[in-house]
């Protein structure tokens, strides 16, 4: 098994078993066959699952790795917890958060149903202090919870555009160190994106009396969003009508909140387990080799489906809501590689067409293969996995030729650019905005959960260029988008490596 040196750093820091004294004691090897052995339910899937992860054709999200085959046992990366407008469900929430979080998945929350700031609280006759105070709460128990011991706490947070303290949420994260385990985003409804277009204006409503308590004028609104991401890279905003009229389990309730990268819109308590399949396998030469593509989906879905069921749950309602619907998320890495090797830049047609082809191809397949999964295809933000396979995040254009990511515990590893096909070379700060989004949509045509995907900007970028990626994303059907402005947060993830870049260095 040939793993690159950056691999070998993330493994050993993050997903090899340690000793009681931190003494790594399993190879990496050691590690594919505990999760293989954990997740098969005979000997032939577990040969199987062993030869599609050792083989880095196929890897499940980090806690699968991680906790397979462990006394923890908490396999899933992506949750959604309700909240109501109790300060009781409020704290139960945060409790099962916390025990999410220790497990090592990420949650997600709607905070729409709660009363805004200075509304009446009937049982204190006190006044109410609205969401954003509670998103404090939850961010600052984040804080303190270390994941599992090895992945930091993620968490969604979403409001609804409709509601009356949208605007103190939209610019919750302007002062840089707030929410800072927060990423915020705003649903918007198909009603709010017409009064955008019409010039028109829209109204705010008290989730508690369910009245109309204001009216705001769209594009100002949207204007905001759109500053405050350029600002600062939040909000995100979620489509939320899209998401509910392509849900294929409506009728077991609307969907309100995502995981926390978005890529996963679930029903309160349900969990998805993900996985992606690295593209840069499925080449034969200067083709894609459909057949192995076509088995290692069906092997990969197995093994998700698998999961499921050898799952530990960190509560009970998480067990009954995902196994209710049984929801999956396999997705791809190495996109950006695979355009490379065969010859076509990311920012054109024919690499957007090429896209739509693979992801129906995978949609499709994996469809056959697990006829009872509400949902089967997810595109991930795969940012560790992706080290671990040594290729490209999702389905993201490579960052730069030469960059630097920063992981967990303030590693800094190097990645430098070594292909033949030079002219297909383009980097994800070099693609017009546009291409972005395109083939964000073009992968969304064939997933029924959602697209993970950052629109990177430079950093001479134009608040109302932030502002017309919102709105293709819209019209192109996406269920959600993020944008970038790189440079925008004083700490992010990813530098490009050039003598411009002191900090960048290693």
């Amino acid at each position: 098994m040939k793993l690159s040196k950056n691999a070998l750093s993330v493994l050993e820091k993050r997903y090899l078993l340690k000793d009681d004294a931190g003494r790594i004691i399993e190879s990496p090897e050691g590690m594919f066959r505990r999760a293989a052995k954990a997740v098969a339910r005979n000997r032939s899937e577990q040969k199987a699952f062993f030869e599609i992860m050792s083989r880095l054709e196929f890897l499940p999200n980090s806690p699968t790795l991680m906790n397979a085959g462990t006394d923890l046992g908490q396999l899933s990366a992506c949750f959604v917890l309700p909240i109501e407008d109790s300060l009781g469900s409020i704290f139960t929430t945060l409790k099962d958060m916390a025990l999410i979080q220790q497990s090592g998945g990420g949650t997600g929350f709607s905070f729409s149903r709660l009363r805004p700031r200075q509304d009446a609280v009937k049982t204190t006759h006190g006044v109410a202090s609205g969401p954003v105070s509670f998103m404090k709460v939850y961010n600052a128990a984040t804080d303190v919870i270390k994941q599992g011991g090895r992945r930091r706490g993620a968490n969604m947070g979403i409001l609804s555009v409709h509601h009356p303290d949208i605007l103190e949420f939209i610019a919750s994260k302007e002062k840089g160190e707030a929410l800072s385990n927060f990423n915020i985003s705003v649903a918007v409804t198909d009603k709010f994106m017409r009064a955008v277009e019409e010039k028109d204006k829209y109204e705010l409503i008290n989730p508690r009396t369910g009245k109309t308590v204001e009216y705001l004028k769209a594009a100002k609104v949207l204007d905001l969003i759109s500053e405050m991401a350029w600002k600062t890279g939040d909000p995100g905003m979620i489509f939320i009508d899209e998401i509910n009229r392509r849900h294929p389990a409506r009728r077991f309730g609307k969907i309100e909140a995502t995981n926390p990268c978005g890529e996963v819109p679930l029903l309160p308590y349900e969990s998805c387990n993900l996985g992606s399949i690295n593209l840069l396998k499925m080449l034969k030469g200067n083709e894609i080799d459909w057949e192995k593509l076509e088995e290692t989906v069906k092997v990969s879905v197995k093994f998700l489906n698998n999961v499921i069921d050898r799952n530990r749950y960190p509560i009970p309602e998480i067990a009954k809501a995902t196994k209710r619907t049984r929801k999956i998320g396999l997705g791809v890495m190495g996109f950006a590689e695979m355009l490379i090797e065969l010859g076509i830049r990311y920012d054109t047609n024919e690499a957007v067409i090429l896209g739509e082809k693979i992801m129906s191809f995978i949609y499709s397949t994996a469809r056959r293969t697990a006829k009872r999964n509400a949902t089967v295809t997810t595109i991930a933000p795969t940012g560790s996995i992706s080290l671990i396979a040594d290729c490209s995040s999702g389905i993201e254009p490579l960052f730069a030729k030469e960059f630097v990511k920063e992981v967990l515990g303030g590693v800094r590893l190097r990645h430098k650019l070594d292909t033949k096909q030079k002219h297909a070379v383009v980097t994800a700060l070099e693609i017009g905005p546009e291409w972005h989004v395109k083939m964000q949509a073009a992968f969304q045509k064939h997933v029924d959960n959602a697209v993970s995907k950052t629109v990177n900007l430079p950093e001479k970028a134009a608040i109302d260029d932030v502002r017309k990626v919102y709105e293709l994303a819209y019209k192109l059907k996406c269920k959600g988008i993020t944008v970038y402005r790189y440079g925008s947060k004083a700490e992010q993830v990813l530098y490009v490596e050039d003598s411009g870049c002191p900090e960048c260095r290693i």
